[in-house]
């Protein structure tokens, strides 16, 4: 385990025990997920961030749109990614995925257009999937507005927003469009119908317990029936073939980390390009903690 998340693990078990996200409450678990942000490092600079909404299935969507500093596009415009934060489909915000979101912009120069979907229990499976594909759908249709080239378009996600990532990538295959030209998982969830060995392994996780991503289904999910429905567990989805190129980063410590690997492992048995890169020492949410690793 990486050297200081080794020490704040040892400090969480050894101080006084917080109660857990299912003893705390929604209101505290959304709080305190929205308070990661402030560990998420200098802010790079960027050209422009702007909120604005979009149509979407049940009403609008806001969204966050970055522009990086800098960058010339060319006459096609820059790349998009559109970002899908994590929380378990509970919590999070584009407050608790701001610092994620203006890293990725400055590093990859491209627009980031971050998607502030419905969450549970207001809003039960399949809300969030249905917004992430129509905020998808409407990028892919209005990326030149933002100065962006459409022909360029990632989707991008970690935890729950890979899951929504990996799933946006399955409907606008089957869709005809948008066309997606990369997707990028970030430890993702992509099976919720059985727990992986790591789920157990590493359950007691100060970031991520098993017991909280049970939480986070129960919230989300309205029978048992959902967990075997490919649109919350896309490893189980019929056809795998003619997806985009997918990066999947996985983590060594994480309860999610077999899970986002064997959908690595299915995608590339169903012929497609993928790579899968492993980071041995760290856990969940380390992507949000860009200031302290």
């Amino acid at each position: 385990m990486d050297p200081m998340l080794q020490m704040m693990t040892d400090q969480a078990r050894q101080g006084e025990a917080r109660p857990s996200m299912r003893e705390g409450g929604l209101e505290a678990a959304r709080a305190g997920y929205d308070a990661i942000a402030a560990a998420g490092g200098e802010s790079p600079p960027l050209k422009s961030v702007d909120d604005r909404t979009i149509p979407g299935p049940a009403g609008e969507i806001a969204i966050r749109v970055y522009t990086p500093a800098d960058v010339e596009g060319g006459e096609a415009g820059l790349p998009i990614i559109v970002f899908f934060h994590g929380g378990g489909f509970t919590i999070g915000s584009l407050t608790s995925h701001d610092p994620v979101a203006r890293q990725l912009c400055a590093q990859a120069e491209a627009i980031v257009v971050s998607v502030d979907y419905r969450l549970a229990p207001e809003h039960r499976f399949p809300a969030a999937v249905e917004d992430a594909f129509a905020a998808t759908q409407w990028v892919g249709e209005h990326g030149r507005e933002l100065g962006g080239d459409p022909t360029r378009l990632a989707v991008c996600g970690d935890s729950a927003g890979g899951n929504l990532a990996a799933v946006a990538c399955l409907l606008a295959r089957d869709a005809g469009g948008p066309a997606i030209a990369f997707q990028a998982l970030i430890y993702p969830t992509t099976d919720s119908s059985k727990e992986y060995p790591s789920f157990v392994e590493n359950g007691e996780s100060i970031f991520l317990s098993s017991d909280t991503m049970r939480w986070f289904y129960e919230q989300y999910t309205t029978s048992p029936a959902d967990n075997l429905d490919w649109r919350l567990s896309p490893i189980l989805a019929e056809d795998l073939a003619n997806l985009p190129p997918a990066l999947i980063i996985t983590a060594g410590f994480d309860t999610l980390r077999d899970e986002g690997e064997a959908y690595g492992e299915a995608l590339r048995a169903a012929g497609n390009d993928v790579t899968v890169r492993r980071y041995d020492t760290m856990t969940h949410v380390f992507i949000q903690l860009w200031g302290v690793f």
